[in-house]
């Protein structure tokens, strides 16, 4: 064989070419190692999967980022709930969540629209590898901060938490079901619920249902929206369109906040009373302040359930707006931290005004009072796993889709500060 000799520019040029990839690959190495460094930096993170770190050995699953001397790093499974429920679709595999190559981390999964109604595909930690461990975020005196990196193309459901919405609703979906498992809800960040596009966290009390609504209803939404993105943009696009979601509890507060690339924001609804989920909230406040009244009040219903009742503080109104003063009559609204409420006055004769009626007339979304403590399962029989790209619930819908590059939980409520910090990673 004759081995042709390049020229000594082209020999040099190639030697050039070679060094220069070398090391602008270890430099995005190192880049990825500091932005890593960064995430783990702040205080009390459990876990994070970055979707680059993998299994040594084996089948070369995810893993998570943990603390120094964690031995649990909690490797993701593939799974389709509908086959693991109703008995019904194929297996999923790795190979059903493709990857980008890029991301704010240096890679990402694509959470796809999945055609058959069959089958809905998550990555998920089974419940006995993650029971009691940091991860089971759970009961009084907690607090949870979920942290997303993903691009949304549609949709508004589930990113990552620990979140089994319960397969025993009586609806079409549910029908020959081949297993039925109550709530299992602790806490999670979805991508807008009922504000598609926001960052909606979610916690939950009893793993099960609110305010006698068949539904879990403690829930925020930032004042941001996420744009749509295809997921099959041209790269550069791509690259400009990550998303930072957050949720957090800070039990220390009763707050539970949306935040969309390190922003909170305001957000209300105005007439609660007249919203399809909403109307429930409403109807629990109203509730439990009848029941604070001596005897049975008209409209009280003596069948609700006390710890179902939503009735955040109210002793100081924020601000007061006159709506109407007509001789003995008078309509204002008061704003109170978390509630607005439309009070009408009569004057006595002596002059005092004397309340007459109260009404809920606005309810803050973000953040979002929350009085209670997580569900605690009792045993790794009746909690949930923890999944990302997906929840396991009743009606099967295809839910977020988009790409995924970053998740991380930390067992703390994050300052706006740190939330800033870890959005900023959005760029590189």
């Amino acid at each position: 064989m004759i081995r042709r000799k390049l020229p000594i520019t082209a020999f040099l040029v190639a030697l050039a070419t070679g060094a220069t990839l070398a090391f602008a690959e270890a430099e995005d190495a190192s880049t990825r190692d500091e932005r890593v460094h960064q995430v783990l930096g702040l205080p009390n993170c459990v876990a994070f999967w970055d979707f680059v770190k993998r299994e040594p050995e084996g089948a070369h699953r995810f893993v998570a980022h943990v603390p120094a001397g964690q031995s649990n790093d909690y490797p993701l499974d593939a799974g389709n709930y509908v086959r693991d429920y109703w008995g019904e679709g194929r297996a999923a595999g790795y190979d059903d969540f493709p990857l980008l190559g890029s991301g704010p981390f240096g890679e990402a999964i694509q959470i796809r629209n999945e055609p058959e109604p069959d089958f809905r595909p998550f990555l998920f930690v089974p419940r006995e590898r993650l029971h009691d461990t940091p991860l089971d975020i759970k009961g009084s005196g907690k607090s949870v901060t979920v942290v997303v990196w993903a691009i949304r193309e549609s949709g508004n459901h589930a990113l990552a938490g620990i979140w089994h919405e319960g397969t025993d609703l009586k609806q079409d979906s549910t029908t020959g079901i081949a297993k039925v498992e109550r709530g299992q809800r602790q806490y999670a960040l979805f991508a807008g619920l009922n504000k598609p596009g926001s960052a909606c966290g979610h916690v939950s009390e009893n793993g099960a249902s609110s305010f006698t609504n068949k539904y879990a209803l403690h829930k925020c939404n930032s004042a941001g929206i996420s744009p749509t993105v295809p997921s099959d943009s041209p790269r550069e696009v791509l690259d400009q369109s990550w998303q930072c979601f957050a949720m957090t509890f800070d039990d220390q507060t009763n707050e539970l906040t949306g935040w969309l690339n390190g922003e909170a924001g305001d957000r209300w609804l105005e007439n609660p009373k007249r919203d399809g989920l909403i109307s429930y909230a409403y109807h629990a406040w109203l509730q439990g302040k009848l029941h604070a009244e001596p005897g049975l009040q008209p409209g009280e219903d003596p069948e609700f359930p006390e710890d179902q009742y939503y009735n955040p503080p109210e002793e100081e109104p924020v601000s007061v707006k006159k709506v109407s003063e007509t001789g003995a009559v008078r309509v204002e609204i008061q704003e109170f931290g978390y509630t607005k409420v439309e009070v009408t006055s009569v004057k006595a004769a002596g002059g005092s005004w004397n309340v007459a009626q109260r009404d809920l007339v606005g309810l803050r979304l973000n953040p979002w009072w929350y009085p209670h403590g997580i569900y605690a399962p009792a045993d790794d029989g009746s909690g949930g796993p923890f999944t990302i790209g997906r929840v396991i619930h009743s009606s099967r819908s295809v839910g977020f889709t988009g790409w995924i590059g970053g998740v991380a939980v930390y067992d703390r409520a994050l300052d706006e500060k740190e939330l800033k910090a870890l959005a900023a990673l959005n760029r590189f």
